[in-house]
């Protein structure tokens, strides 16, 4: 298996193909293996620039046997457009690229996401805010989504570990490389708990012009941004940008006029984005986007097609073993005899609107049925 990833490797580390026209050229080819064996005129008729046909035809074998020694090791993956554990979510934008590095749980890409963003540089205010939102967040049964950078991404991955829940960390950066260095513990933490993804090759360094396109995985993976503390030129408000031209919502929340962290929020807001004062401002938002990943999930004995526009989330043998402990407690309340929302938020004491964010989680791993009336009951094994 590790070695029908050598032409997915090609691939990926053959100069001067981004996503675009390597989806031109599996478009043409299917298989990265047909890209491989085309000839030089095949290759540069559909748009293959000369460096890309030349690395093709003769790769640099010995980056490559590093590739595979680093995919062989245990929580390793490589996860293709051709796969079907690849996030559709993220395909559904359109400029995916071809493969994702992933060190950790590969079945947390396709799990409901929000993306938190903000300043490098936050005031005490702004990480507690972040931290609270992440832990938050996670209890309602989203995976938070960020960058790992300083500031405003380390503390919604430390406010969603603070939880049962999970955390993915888009790097800019080859997974060998964790930026910032100070961050290499976190990043374990990370991993542990949910995983680190790019799209760059090992031995990729930091350089400027990657971290939008870490930006522009971030926001296609999520269902929205929210973006916490941030001037009005800064990475954060690119992301919200993409999250925008992908038809993702975008959150943002309102700060002090005194302060110029608050500047670029207070614009995303009269741009459109929606003012965000409490979890529920967010949840209530991205009701409808959960219920799409309930109504899209796959029967058990079908593999997903990759080319359909809505994301799924994988089906696994054990169905109970990817939900975190809010939502295994709340499926506790639920047995055969069918039960109402308002009966669930009395027992448990939770909002109606994290109740059912929780419920649309539990229905898409197959956990519990609707039944007529508007009611929830346990599902059986069989179902």
């Amino acid at each position: 298996m590790i070695a029908d990833l050598w032409p997915w490797l090609v691939l990926i580390r053959a100069p001067g193909l981004g996503p675009v026209r390597c989806a031109r050229l599996l478009a043409h080819f299917n298989e990265p293996a047909a890209i491989i064996g085309a000839s030089h005129a095949e290759l540069a008729a559909h748009g293959a620039p000369r460096a890309a046909i030349e690395y093709l035809h003769r790769p640099n074998a010995a980056e490559l046997n590093a590739d595979l020694a680093w995919l062989a090791q245990p929580g390793r993956a490589l996860v293709s457009v051709h796969d079907p554990a690849y996030p559709r979510q993220l395909y559904a934008t359109g400029c995916a690229p071809v493969a994702l590095f992933v060190h950790g749980d590969v079945r947390l890409l396709s799990e409901p996401q929000l993306a938190i963003v903000g300043t490098r540089n936050p005031t005490p205010t702004g990480l507690r805010i972040a931290e609270d939102f992440a832990r938050e967040l996670t209890q309602s049964g989203l995976v938070i989504t960020s960058g790992l950078a300083l500031g405003i991404d380390a503390a919604a991955h430390e406010g969603a570990l603070n939880t049962p829940g999970s955390t993915i960390a888009v790097l800019g950066t080859g997974l060998d490389r964790i930026y910032p260095a100070r961050h290499r513990d976190l990043a374990h933490r990370v991993v542990e708990r949910g995983a680190l993804v790019s799209e760059f090759p090992l031995g990729i360094p930091v350089r400027a012009a990657h971290f939008p396109q870490r930006n522009r995985l971030i926001s296609g993976l999520t269902l929205g941004t929210l973006v916490i503390e941030a001037a009005r030129q800064s990475g954060s408000l690119i992301t919200a940008r993409l999250a925008t031209e992908q038809g993702r919502e975008v959150f943002a929340v309102p700060g002090s006029i005194r302060n110029p962290a608050a500047q670029g929020c207070h614009w995303l807001i009269r741009q459109g984005a929606k003012l965000v004062e409490n979890v529920n401002d967010i949840m209530e938002e991205l009701t409808p986007q959960l219920r799409r990943f309930v109504d899209a999930a796959p029967a058990p004995d079908r593999q997903p097609d990759i080319t359909a526009s809505v994301p799924v989330s994988p089906q696994t043998a054990d169905r109970h073993s990817i939900l975190n402990a809010e939502q295994k407690a709340l499926l506790a309340y639920l047995d055969d005899e069918p039960i109402a929302v308002d009966s669930l938020v009395e027992r448990t004491g939770l909002t109606v609107d994290v109740v059912s964010s929780m419920l649309l989680i539990l229905e898409l791993h197959g956990c519990i049925q609707v039944v007529p009336g508007g009611r929830y009951r346990r599902a059986s094994i069989d179902d």
